[in-house]
């Protein structure tokens, strides 16, 4: 075979993965459902920019067009649901995942078209861990009820039930010859079995903590562990001697794993940061940083040259193993990420999450990782400022941030709360922000500078909701201690503690003139208050299920409220009388707010979608779908042209609702539907549908935004003109 040969074969090669990959990608989605949707959705949407996928589209020239100006690798290519899984692995040729879950099995699933193929049952509690012996015929698990098993992934049968240890096993790997088990368990030791007997041959003890994670060297001959204690621990596996111990981590080790070549160790920690170590001398090679949240699983590629890393804050990553340099970022999950593999080729990812999905992701694709404009993580409020020139946000990373309400772009970030940053509020002249956080104080800000005016320190628990008198002489909050707190605004003075509540405040407002406070409670009551003296004035009782936002109307004669009833209800603010009830939402109602006109409500909800409300009839005039998680946080701007929300997907959307409006409109199960014969025009999964750019909404998030364009595709009845050859 000569050189050219060799270059041939190595293109055969690719794109026989590609086919593979896009085979996996359409089978996975609602869009095989119908066939014209293999080219209109699933091909549209593939954007691996090879020659192969280039030729593909020239092919068909009229499918819409869609502008990713993230990588294809951010996409993944099937999606398993089931049960909250903890544990996932490849087989070493690549066509079955094996996973273990909270449904107390070990299953067996097509790799490719995410077909469950067999379940192993016999554990009696959640099955932590699962690995495979290197011929694929023996897999062994861990579970939460103390026992290793053993089992044929053929049949299903247990062959074995390995017990001694005395708590829950959170890790099990096989020797690369498959003779030996190794075992890590909450009760601090590791275990090593014969795997055809089922005999334990040694109790690896030294650590002073739970073991969370264990595996072999390639050869056999070495045991890596990690711990609670914070340390990684080396063990010669035919003595069970400790050789030695790294320590550099600051939070318990949560994922341990060789180098093929067995030189190197990488690890995982609640500490956030993957590092990696040199097996032979236990010295700390390199640190990765990036996760925002614990690292739960770590893994090298097969050559050795990447490693992927899984995380709490429910992203998957991929990392230069040699530089530390970060490739990409793969968002997807709505939960955390417990376990990451690769597969035995290194074209692909798995990952299991607490969303109660696994995903299969393409890992030989893009190489470039974006830098984020600032904004990864919950949104959990938003507010315009009094000129809608400006909006403001509280996020799960601790930041208060100003973006420009017409372009997006980041303003600055005010930085000194030290927990998730639950309620953010401008004064009504739009000079001082005033934000409330876990942490349990409300910080006062300059709007213009960013600089920290003063610190409102006195809850004992989570700052839930806060926002300044009209006047911008007081400010209240409302926090899970059950009170709710007046503060002087230029001196951080509390001036007077309101209780009365049974339960966490989960929302507070003042009137317009300054006279009352309306306070909402898990105690699914609202109390109004006469903000000079604190006296309690009525108390609102209607609602099912904790009130979880309050508003007054731009008069003070109305109060609004939203629920975890998943209703929203308008009350008489001077008798306390429910005047109208408004249901629609299927999931919680997390924020509502009337329009400075009071002529409409808007509201978000868990259901994922903001809705407008006419105010006097009830009833839902528009429904706003794009968000691809809870949304936490409403507002309108001072003239009501437009919305803001925030939400769990980690992004702000400021909707315009004057524009032209589009022929179309977007599902929440991802399919753009025509108007008004709403048919389906395409299928978008929802790593594309959070990033959409839909016409008249600005996204702020980290992820940049997609674009589709449908104006000259060929779709719905004319369908079969897409293609041009």
């Amino acid at each position: 075979m000569n050189q050219g040969d060799g270059g041939r074969i190595s293109d055969l090669a690719g794109d026989l993965a590609e086919a593979a990959n896009f085979a996996t990608y359409f089978g996975g989605s609602p869009a095989s459902q119908s066939t014209p949707h293999l080219y209109i959705s699933s091909l549209a949407t593939w954007s691996w920019d090879s020659i192969l996928s280039r030729m593909w589209k020239k092919e068909f020239s009229q499918v819409p067009a869609v502008e990713l100006t993230s990588a294809r690798g951010s996409l993944p290519l099937l999606t398993i649901w089931d049960k909250s899984f903890s544990s996932v692995i490849f087989s070493s040729d690549g066509t079955r995942i094996f996973s273990g879950s909270s449904n107390r099995s070990v299953q067996v699933w097509d790799a490719f078209t995410g077909e469950e193929l067999r379940r192993l049952n016999g554990h009696s509690s959640w099955v932590l861990s699962v690995a495979l012996s290197s011929d694929g015929t023996r897999i062994v698990s861990g579970s939460y009820d103390k026992t290793v098993r053993v089992w044929d992934p053929s049949t299903g049968e247990e062959l074995r039930k390995l017990e001694g240890h005395s708590d829950k096993v959170k890790s099990v790997a096989f020797s690369i010859d498959g003779t030996r088990i190794v075992s890590g368990s909450d009760d601090k030791s590791v275990r090593v079995w014969d795997a055809s007997t089922g005999k334990e041959l040694r109790k690896l003890e030294g650590h002073s903590g739970k073991v969370q994670s264990v595996a072999l060297s390639s050869d056999g001959t070495l045991i890596v562990s990690g711990s609670r204690d914070k340390s990684v621990r080396i063990w010669d596996v035919s003595t069970g001697e400790e050789l030695r111990e790294m320590n550099g981590h600051s939070g318990w080790v949560q994922s341990v794993a060789f180098s093929s070549d067995g030189t190197r160790i990488v690890s995982g920690s609640s500490d956030k940061s993957v590092r990696v170590w040199v097996a032979s001398t236990g010295e700390e090679l390199r640190r990765l940083n990036g996760h925002s949240n614990w690292v739960q699983s770590v893994a090298f590629s097969s050559d050795g040259t990447r490693i992927v890393s899984g995380s709490t804050d429910k992203s998957v990553r991929v990392w230069d193993a040699s530089t530390s340099v970060l490739l990409r970022k793969l968002d997807g999950h709505s939960g955390g990420v417990q376990s990451v593999a690769f597969s035995s080729d290194g074209t692909r990812i798995v990952s299991g999450s607490w969303d109660k999905s696994v995903q299969i992701w393409d890992a030989s694709i893009g190489t470039t990782q974006r830098r984020p404009n600032g904004l990864s993580t919950i949104v959990y409020s938003v507010a315009f400022s009094s000129d809608s020139s400006c909006i403001v946000s509280g996020s799960g990373d601790g930041s208060v941030r100003v973006w420009n309400a017409s372009t997006g772009a980041e303003l600055r970030s005010l930085n000194g709360h030290s927990g998730v940053v639950q309620c953010v509020a401008f004064s009504s002249d739009g000079t001082r922000i005033v934000s409330g956080s876990r942490d349990r104080s409300a910080r006062v800000w300059d709007a213009s500078t960013g600089a920290e005016q003063r610190k409102l320190k006195g809850h004992s628990d989570w700052v839930r909701s806060a926002a300044f008198s009209s006047d911008g002489t007081r400010i209240v909050s409302g926090s899970e201690d059950g009170s709710v707190r007046v503060w002087d605004a230029s001196t951080g003075i509390e001036l007077r503690k309101l209780d009365g509540h049974s339960d966490k405040v989960q929302s507070v407002a003042f009137s317009s003139d300054g006279t009352s406070i309306v306070s909402g409670s898990k105690d699914r009551s609202m109390r109004l208050w006469d903000a000079s003296t604190g006296a309690g004035l009525r108390r609102l009782r209607g609602h099912f299920d904790a009130v979880q936002s309050v508003a007054f109307s731009s008069d003070s004669t109305l109060i609004v409220s939203g629920s975890r009833d998943r209703s929203m209800r308008i009350w008489n603010a001077s008798t306390g009388a429910e005047l109208r009830r408004f249901y629609g939402h299927s999931g919680w109602v997390e924020s509502v707010v009337f329009s400075s006109d009071d002529t409409l409500i808007v509201s978000g909800s868990e259901d994922r979608s903001v809705r407008i409300w006419d105010a006097s009839t009830g009833r839902e005039l528009r429904r706003l779908n794009g968000h691809s998680g809870w949304v936490h946080s409403v507002a309108f701007c001072c003239d009501g042209t437009r919305i803001v929300s925030g939400s769990t997907d980690n992004s702000i959307r400021v909707w315009d609702l004057v524009a032209h409006n589009n022929p179309w409109e977007i599902s929440s199960h991802g399919w753009i539907i025509s108007l008004p014969h709403r048919q389906r025009l395409m299928w978008l999964p929802p790593e594309i549908m959070k990033m959409l750019n839909i016409q008249n909404v600005l996204i702020i998030s980290s992820e940049p935004p997609a674009k589709v364009d449908l104006i000259d595709s060929r779709i719905g009845s004319g369908w079969a003109a897409c293609y041009t050859p």
